[in-house]
């Protein structure tokens, strides 16, 4: 057995509701089911490569916790094997020689991959592969034969060995691996993208669970309802993909007799979303297995079985032989099609998109102080196959210069769709469709925070190719240093030399400073890949001590944790029952996502004293954001634009060290978007954009949220509020800093004024929290005065007044003049600004 070690790299959505579960009645005469534990399969397929020649296994990667990846081969001969991989590479490199040899070798067997259970908890998927590859290691029978005279086949056997064993959807760092195709965070993905790119599969199917429309139609098989990526050659797919489905279908039915429960002896057909539904069920990202496997030239299909149960693994089963039935009766022109996406893309030859659509090539250009998200996207494109080069010299392209290393990506080759999808701007859908399936928006120049300029002019200029991207770091003169706020890469070098006890300061510009060098400053430097320059120490820069951080966990996917570790903090999981239990004094900062429902009012208390003590609370999205309120963390509105909605947005960021290295204008990414009323502007920290903000994916009715407020501090300054995604999926990177503006803030983070205060007074007394009118006057003339003081930046009158507006309070609430809820916001607002001006 060859064994391949890929190492790990540093994620949950669930059927749309019109999916309609099973019906008691198919449950009640299921046939008991009990899914082939894990820890059985190797010695099963070992069992077979011992005694079936056709049969070989390869370990082609670990879990994200440590779990083998099996991959199983099963082929007439290794003649075979080595003749289809040579197709498979001309048809990349050279699609023209690569049709030639076809007709040359008409009986060339084509790869067919079949993925199991990418979500773990859908255990049929497996169950029904270890049930094929018993058939097809030693069956002789026409059927089989012929099949195995046409075909490869490959089956990437458990692909999220965590979720089975744990029985959850997700791996083991808690993320959906069938979202993750464009970041390839977690190393499930990337061993299924290597399995896609050695094999370049024909036909590719994903085994899944559990759906039924309706009895009549259980199951459901791709392909899917509109829209449809517009980088990929739709036209050649679903040529073959719709009569592939509908093949599958009716191998179900012809075999009915071979189920045991009603649900499916009595079914008359599946679910086909491409004929049979409008949308809802699209393949627009090409973030899931299929999507991306059809940027591979690969007839793509989801398999949903409708239960779990051992006719639910026999609904595979049967479907899976539907495909290749299919296959074998016309692999000759799905074949000279699959080779035809791949002309088209070498020839720059998309004759079913407008002139214009694809540019000729992108320039990358690399920042000469932190190349470090350039890098990252070279190496990233680089494990799909794409073809980089780097220009030689100084290059003049279309009349702007390029220094020497500039990426260039052109866009005559092979895999032109999968480089447009990944580094184009995207486009806004909301309007062409009623309902997505997930995310609508990937952009990752914009996401990630490097530059992809695209030309339609030829490049001319001395390059060569790249295998892979480095970059090493270097100190450029005597310091001090300066580590610019600028990047993933760069805060986790900051906190790595923090936990090195390295002295690193912040400035108020948001960057880094080290006051001397070392040689371990300057192996770490090197490491990152970073340029350090000197630069004067700011006035005010402060020493950054090492924080612990802990996150809410709130059963979802892991982005924000991930992102937090990404960044290089020390996070702890924590749930609700942690913090009543043990409180929270060992913690510098808590992280909510979706999660953190007041549940008690020690809980409650205990939040409270943790912010008291100068404790961070940063609260993320809907969920967070509505506890927050809860907690009296917030007296903010809580808008929301629903879970549907999703995409890029123009964002106006203020200056403030929460959104330091920031744009004024810049972008943003939300999921489920959520926007804050009620808040006067001494609590903004950013906005929507005006005008049309939304720039792409979906979100049927953005215009509520136009221009409000999208990150706001609360009552105390050390509660921040996002109501866009800052740590989703490993996805948005270049929104990551905003958690660290968030847990290392500077002084300029306190935002209330005093007449920010007035306006919170003045819309208190409408809300009926005092007494009487003149309670609430009382404290309104005082900040009138305070205001002026402040406009003055007469720092000591503030600090006196404030603290004489502290004694006003404390009488109104000992008198019962004021409710016990503002009374605590408005001390909040109060020890905010004499800390501020003290």
């Amino acid at each position: 057995m060859r064994r391949h070690l890929l190492a790990p790299l540093i994620a949950f959505m669930m059927v749309f509701s019109f999916l309609a579960p099973v019906t008691q009645a198919a449950k009640a005469n299921a046939v008991a089911y009990t899914p082939v534990p894990y820890e059985e399969i190797l010695p099963i397929l070992e069992k077979h490569v011992k005694e079936s020649e056709r049969v070989t296994l390869d370990v082609i990667g670990q879990s994200s916790m440590g779990h083998d990846l099996y991959s199983v081969v099963i082929a007439e001969s290794a003649e075979d094997i080595n003749q289809s991989k040579k197709l498979r590479e001309l048809m990349v490199a050279d699609p023209a020689k690569a049709k030639k040899f076809v007709a040359e070798n008409p009986d060339v067997k084509v790869p067919i991959l079949i993925n199991g259970s990418i979500h773990g908890n859908e255990e049929p998927g497996v169950d029904a592969i270890l049930k094929l590859i018993d058939r097809f290691g030693y069956e002789n029978d026409e059927e089989t034969m012929s099949i195995l005279e046409n075909n490869i086949l490959i089956f990437n056997v458990v692909q999220n060995p965590d979720g089975r064993i744990l029985g959850t959807r997700a791996n083991g760092n808690g993320f959906d691996v069938n979202r993750d195709f464009v970041t390839l965070s977690q190393p499930e993905t990337h061993a299924t993208v290597e399995l896609m790119k050695e094999w370049v599969p024909m036909v590719f199917l994903d085994l899944h669970g559990f759906v039924v429309r309706t009895n009549r139609t259980p199951g459901l098989i791709e392909p899917t309802t509109s829209p449809h990526n517009p980088n990929t050659e739709h036209d050649l797919y679903l040529k073959w993909a719709l009569p592939q489905a509908e093949a599958m279908e009716a191998e179900l039915m012809a075999n009915k007799d071979k189920f045991e429960t009603d649900l499916y002896k009595n079914m008359e057909g599946t679910h086909i979303p491409y004929r049979d539904a409008e949308d809802g069920w699209d393949d627009y990202p090409p973030i899931f297995a299929p999507g991306h496997g059809m940027y591979h030239g690969a007839y793509v299909s989801t398999l949903e079985t409708p239960n779990k149960t051992q006719d639910g693994v026999e609904w595979h089963y049967q479907a899976v032989m539907g495909a290749l039935k299919y296959a074998v009766k016309n692999k000759v022109g799905m074949l000279e099609d699959q080779i035809e996406v791949f002309r088209r893309g070498v020839e720059f030859d998309h004759p079913d998109h407008a002139p214009g659509f694809f540019p000729r090539a992108y320039v990358l250009p690399v920042d000469q102080t932190d190349p470090s998200a350039t890098v990252k996207t070279v190496n990233h494109l680089l494990k799909y196959g794409v073809k980089i080069h780097q220009v030689e010299g100084p290059a003049l392209i279309d009349g702007n210069k390029y220094d020497k290393g500039t990426y260039i990506i052109n866009l005559n080759q092979a895999k032109a769709g999968l480089v447009n999808t990944l580094l184009w701007d995207g486009e806004d859908i909301s309007d062409r469709v009623g309902a997505m399936y997930d995310i609508s928006a990937w952009n990752l120049p914009e996401l990630w925070g490097f530059e992809a300029i695209p030309t339609d002019s030829a490049i001319d200029v001395p390059m060569k190719e790249v295998n892979k991207a480095i970059e090493e770091g270097k100190l450029i003169g005597a310091g001090p240093y300066e580590i610019t706020n600028s990047s993933v890469g760069a805060i986790a070098l900051v906190n790595r030399l923090i936990q090195s006890n390295i002295s690193v300061l912040k400035g108020e510009n948001g960057h880094f400073y080290i006051e001397q060098g070392s040689a371990s400053l300057s192996n770490a430097v090197k490491e990152s890949g970073l340029a350090l320059m000197s630069k004067p120490m700011p006035a005010k820069a402060k020493k950054l001590e090492r924080v612990n951080v802990a996150i809410l966990n709130d059963g979802g996917q892991h982005g924000v944790r991930t992102a937090l570790k990404q960044l290089g903090f020390d996070v702890t999981e924590l749930r609700d029952q942690d913090i009543e239990a043990n409180g929270l004094a060992e913690f510098d900062v808590l992280v909510a996502n979706g999660s953190g429902i007041v549940k008690n009012d020690a809980y409650k208390g205990t939040i409270h004293e943790f912010v008291s003590n100068g404790g961070k609370y940063i609260a993320i999205g809907a969920n967070a954001s509505k506890a927050a309120v809860q907690l009296e963390l917030t007296e903010a509105t809580v808008n929301s634009g629903g879970t549907n909605s999703n995409g890029i947005v123009d964002v106006l960021y203020g200056d403030t060290s929460i959104t330091a290295s920031y744009k004024e204008q810049d972008i943003g990414f939300v999921y489920n978007p959520v926007w804050y009323t009620s808040v006067e502007n001494d609590r903004v920290a950013a906005s929507f954009g005006e005008g049309k903000f939304f720039k792409a994916g979906f979100w049927k009715n953005p215009q509520p949220a136009q221009g409000q407020p999208v990150i706001i501090k609360g009552a105390d300054p050390g509660v921040t509020l996002f109501g866009m995604e800052v740590g989703f999926r490993a996805h948005p990177e270049y929104l990551y800093r905003l958690l660290t503006n968030a847990i290392y803030p500077g002084e300029e983070t306190i935002l209330t004024t005093a007449a920010g205060t007035k306006a919170r007074v003045e819309r208190y007394a409408k809300e009926g929290a005092f007494k009487n009118d003149e309670d609430a006057r009382a404290l309104t003339t005082h900040l009138t005065a305070v205001n002026l003081y402040e406009e003055k930046r007469q720092a000591d009158k503030v600090v006196k007044h404030m603290e004489g507006f502290d004694q006003l309070l404390e009488h109104q609430k000992n008198n019962g003049l004021i409710s016990e809820k503002v009374y605590h916001l408005l001390k909040s607002d109060t020890n905010a600004l004499i800390k501020k001006w003290e």
